[in-house]
């Protein structure tokens, strides 16, 4: 597969649209979006006004949003973009449309024939429910008998292309329900559906943040949720495909706040946009080195007089800063899936101060035993011994307690914790180990 999207990217390369466009009907949808990201703008803008409306519109729904689908949409005449726009399910067309600003998305839209439904999506925030959802549905009335749902159902799926659950509402178009395909199957044409349907209890707000959707989509294993007002009439339906780029672009967010870097540096950022986005977090961690380094000065007399410390003060340091990045890691984790409610807070801490306490002592035992072998003075296997005990049990406590309490207060997690933990194990490390030495060394 490698080869061929290499060989569709030589075709434009040599100016062979023609035979591109051929070959782009076999391939998939996905494939050819990837086709269109290693391209540059203008060979992708050519591609783009080469390939059937159809096409195009598959192959942009189905990029990356760091490829900005929507800048190669702008880039199109107005009424090619119209068309391309109308070819597209009203969620991925709010969603490339999303990314312009209100008076190239009027211009395109201006020639869209039925642009109701984009421009309602384009209200909601782009990453709540309502910004993810679709409008395109299956919907019957709950006076209905079972006949005429899969009437209904027939008429309805002519113009929804995927669905995966029926809605059942009332007169003001309230969600009371959904009807479970294989009852709906093999019950009597004449049974009424509000027997068999199953009561509408699991739905959201179009307020309600994506991760939240994910999260709950996930827990209850929804092929799609219902999206209702505040009166409970359906709005629209959130489906499991949407969440699952939900859940890349957040596992992604997270991965960068957690290595201090901004989830607005996009992967294929100049170095001006990288500078700033990483800069001021380098700039936190630099004023709490000066803390750490603090520290060490004001100990200085007693390194001068046992210079073996010197040896095993990054030791003791990297130590527990590796055991509080894994604790940090798996608190993160937890408050991401929503897993420490306030009557646990306690004993997540708690657990992670045993676990630093049994692995310093595992630890401990083998650099104290190396200290006490190497050093001039037997002593210094014990000070370095409980050193990395303590170090390994403060690392424990600091790598659930900072984030949880960074959550309390309204701050990421994933952004700031990594900075303050490592700080505090640096800081306590230097602290027990020299403070240790000054008084059972000298």
């Amino acid at each position: 597969m490698r080869k061929l999207l290499d060989r569709m990217v030589d075709l434009v390369r040599r100016g062979e649209l023609g035979m591109f466009t051929r070959r782009a009907h076999d391939i998939e949808p996905a494939d050819l979006a990837e086709v269109l990201t290693a391209l540059d703008e203008k060979e992708r803008v050519s591609v783009v006004q080469a390939l059937p409306p159809e096409l195009s519109s598959q192959a942009l729904a189905e990029m990356s949003d760091e490829a900005h689908a929507g800048e190669t949409l702008a880039a199109l005449d107005p009424d090619l973009a119209a068309e391309i726009v109308d070819e597209l399910d009203d969620d991925d067309a709010a969603d490339i449309l999303g990314e312009l600003d209100p008076s190239k998305q009027e211009q395109i839209l201006s020639a869209v024939e039925d642009r109701t439904e984009v421009d309602q999506l384009l209200r909601y925030d782009e990453e709540t429910a309502g910004g993810l959802m679709t409008t395109h549905m299956v919907v019957v009335r709950d006076t209905a008998t079972g006949g005429e749902a899969l009437e209904e159902i027939r008429r309805q799926a002519e113009e929804v292309e995927d669905f995966y659950q029926v809605f059942v509402v009332d007169s003001e178009r309230r969600l009371v329900g959904t009807l479970p395909f294989k009852d709906l199957v093999i019950s009597r044409p004449e049974r009424p559906v509000r027997e068999f349907m199953i009561e509408a209890d699991i739905f959201v707000t179009p307020d309600l943040d994506q991760e939240e959707v994910a999260r709950l989509m996930a827990r209850y294993n929804l092929p799609s949720v219902a999206v209702v007002d505040e009166l409970g009439r359906l709005l629209g339906r959130v489906t499991f495909d949407d969440v699952i780029d939900v859940v890349e672009a957040e596992t992604t967010e997270d991965l960068l706040k957690f290595g201090g870097v901004s989830p607005d540096e996009e992967l294929a950022a100049d170095w001006k946009m990288s500078v700033r986005s990483r800069l001021p977090w380098l700039s936190v961690n630099l004023g709490t080195a000066f803390l750490a380094g603090a520290v060490v000065y004001s100990f200085q007399h007693t390194i001068q007089r046992t210079l073996a410390l010197a040896v095993w003060m990054p030791i003791i340091a990297g130590m527990g800063g590796n055991a509080g990045t894994q604790a940090l890691a798996v608190t993160v984790r937890r408050l991401a899936l929503g897993l420490i409610p306030v009557n646990v807070f306690t004993q997540v801490v708690g657990k992670e101060i045993l676990v630093g306490v049994i692995n310093g002592l595992a630890i401990g035992s083998v650099v104290g035993t190396v200290a006490a072998l190497t050093g001039d003075a037997p002593l210094l296997g014990l000070v370095v011994f409980l050193a990395m005990v303590g170090n390994l049990m403060v690392a424990g406590f600091a790598g659930a307690f900072i984030p949880i309490l960074l959550e309390r207060f309204g701050v990421d997690p994933a952004v700031a914790s990594s900075i303050f933990v490592t700080t505090f194990t640096d800081v306590c490390g230097f602290l027990l180990l020299l403070g240790l030495a000054g008084w059972m060394l000298l």
